[in-house]
């Protein structure tokens, strides 16, 4: 299926490839088809995108939590999980949404609301954690700069 993103422009997605939500994603019940993007000449290899099908329009940014908290590590009611089938600890992949105003020093992840995805059958869901331990608004900035300079 061929369709014109925002982001990437017009892009060729394999059936094969969707990723299904099927109670969509917080904010957009209705958005329930998504491939996953990747935007190699950004030179963020740890970025990627949640790109909906439905609305070409849509995009998410997400990357791995563990880049920007090493020990996270949320609790998911076990039932919102049921819909992603059979999940095997190397079938698991979270990822959280990233937020990069104009001003980069205030970039955020939102460690709240991680994605859940089953990368054998690609049924995903949105989570919202319980209790304070994680934030909507996880501040990056200086956590991917000193990681940036350790390497």
């Amino acid at each position: 299926m061929t369709i014109t993103t925002k982001v990437f422009g017009e892009i060729t997605i394999d059936e094969d490839k969707i990723i299904h939500f099927p109670a969509g994603i917080i904010g957009f019940p209705e958005l329930t088809e998504f491939a996953m993007l990747h935007d190699e000449d950004a030179g963020l290899v740890s970025v990627h995108w949640l790109q909906s099908v439905q609305e070409p329009a849509f995009a998410m940014p997400v990357i791995d939590p563990l880049l920007v908290k090493e020990d996270y590590n949320p609790e998911v009611d076990d039932e919102l999980l049921k819909p992603l089938g059979d999940l095997r600890q190397e079938d698991v992949l979270v990822l959280v949404t990233l937020t990069v105003p104009q001003d980069l020093t205030k970039m955020t992840v939102n460690l709240k609301g991680p994605v859940i995805i089953n990368s054998r059958n690609r049924i995903a869901c949105q989570s919202i954690i319980d209790g304070e331990q994680y934030k909507v608004k996880f501040p990056i900035y200086d956590i991917l700069q000193a990681r940036k300079a350790g390497e």
